[in-house]
């Protein structure tokens, strides 16, 4: 009984807050201060939890990736990448909107955010496209589409938290006397296991700008591919196409950790903004210290009350029962696996992809682990259907991004994202479908 209405306080004073416009961090704490109250517990415990859940190494990460990203775009990097992007589409149809795609993967192969992805691959794209003859409303779209790639190409931001919540989630015994030993969590497996499934949602993003393009007729340059302008183009660009060489090949050949990754990464922009493209100044880097400190509060504040709410959860048996009545359902591992998926996509329509990450992966992965999938296939699915919502109403922040580059109204923008949505949507499902397309690099790699 006093289970039952914890849990009636906690998400009964969660939803209110929400629906009353409080900030979700607010939404978070508040809920789990009045639960600590009602138990009779002494609130200084959430102090303690909350203390806990942002001290931990792995974390470090992600304020540098933030500031990473940031100092890409003020040294240059991002605009060679995307000139690098557009010499590649040359006459194709949609050849530009294509480049966009193109250009989002290696920014996110960087900045490792979405919005991130969108602003910087956006402000130079949109106008590009614009001029020649792409409606504003597409370019939009395509722009804000493709900047969901920005967290499923490693390194991702939403990967480090998934990873930092999972880590301290054991397999049930029940599911390890089923289907034996679970392999474990760690960031680099999950950073590896980004690639494929990364490649997928690009592609069907690919797939479907083509026939939109070739409807719309939106057309390639006329004067074909030039092996010159390509030459010049990697020619100016090979130190930004070596930003996430460096990144990733130092953490898969183990020379340095994520954490350490993302330090190397900010001295490597530096150093390539100040001494090789000379572009960067103390200005800007003073700029991209400022949007990191904001950020990171952000995400910090969100993270400590999220640990609290789920450490309530968890206390109080919440994913079990879910576990259970969802298998009470169905046991058909396919119809789960739509349950899941929808409800992501349903959720990150509403909510900041981090705080979902925090706030679901306590319930859902007790689930994936009595239905015998891997951690490492679940958290790349958990991530690929979270990202969609980066490009979906009411929240999707890249839509936002985009209204603002180009000046179009978000509903116009809203509209010609959804085929891009769908295709999303489905190759989430391809994804989630055959685990093979996430685990066959970790397992190629001896991870």
């Amino acid at each position: 009984m006093v289970e039952s209405s914890v849990v009636m306080i906690l998400f009964g004073s969660f939803l209110l807050l929400l629906l009353l416009g409080a900030p979700i961090s607010v939404s978070l704490g508040v809920s789990a201060l009045a639960s600590f109250l009602y138990l009779g517990d002494n609130p200084i415990k959430l102090v303690q939890i909350a203390f806990t859940s942002v001290g931990s190494f792995p974390l470090m990460a992600l304020p540098a990736f933030i500031l990473a990203g940031a100092l890409m775009e003020a040294a240059g990097i991002s605009k060679r990448l995307v000139d690098l992007a557009e010499s590649f589409a040359g006459p194709f149809t949609g050849g530009m909107s294509a480049a966009t795609v193109m250009a989002c993967m290696f920014f996110g192969a960087i900045s490792g955010s979405g919005p991130a992805t969108t602003a910087a691959v956006g402000m130079l794209m949109i106008p590009a496209m614009v001029d020649r003859g792409y409606s504003k409303g597409y370019a939009s779209a395509i722009t804000a589409s493709s900047g969901g790639l920005g967290v499923v190409i490693p390194p991702s931001i939403p990967m480090v938290i998934f990873g930092i919540s999972a880590m301290g989630m054991m397999a049930p015994p029940e599911a390890i006397a089923q289907y034996g030993q679970f392999q474990s969590v760690s960031i680099p497996k999950l950073f590896i296991a980004g690639v494929l499934p990364g490649m997928v949602l690009a592609g069907g993003l690919l797939i479907m700008n083509y026939f939109l393009c070739r409807k719309y007729g939106y057309k390639g340059t006329t004067e074909g591919w030039s092996v010159a302008t390509t030459r010049t183009a990697m020619r100016k660009g090979i130190w930004s196409m070596l930003a996430p060489v460096v990144i990733l090949g130092g953490i898969y050949s183990g020379l340095f950790t994520p954490t350490e990754s993302a330090i190397v990464a900010i001295f490597y922009t530096l150093f390539i903004g100040f001494f090789v493209h000379k572009e960067l100044k103390i200005k800007a880097v003073m700029r991209s210290l400022e949007t990191t400190t904001w950020l990171t509060g952000r995400v910090l504040l969100i993270l400590f009350t999220a640990t609290v709410f789920g450490r309530l959860l968890v206390e109080n048996q919440i994913p079990a029962i879910v576990a259970s009545s969802m298998l009470e359902v169905t046991t058909n591992l396919y119809l789960i696996w739509a349950l899941i998926i929808f409800f992501l996509l349903f959720v990150g329509m509403f909510m900041e992809t981090l705080a979902a990450i925090m706030i679901l992966t306590p319930v859902l992965l007790p689930i994936a682990y009595n239905l015998g999938i891997d951690p490492i296939h679940f958290g790349i699915v958990v991530v690929c259907s979270l990202s969609i919502g980066f490009q979906t109403p009411p929240l999707g922040e890249n839509l936002f991004i985009a209204s603002g580059v180009s000046g179009t109204s978000i509903e116009e923008i809203s509209i010609r994202a959804l085929p891009f949505a769908f295709t999303s949507v489905l190759a989430v499902f391809i994804i989630a479908y055959i685990p093979q397309i996430t685990l066959f690099l970790p397992s190629l790699l001896g991870y």
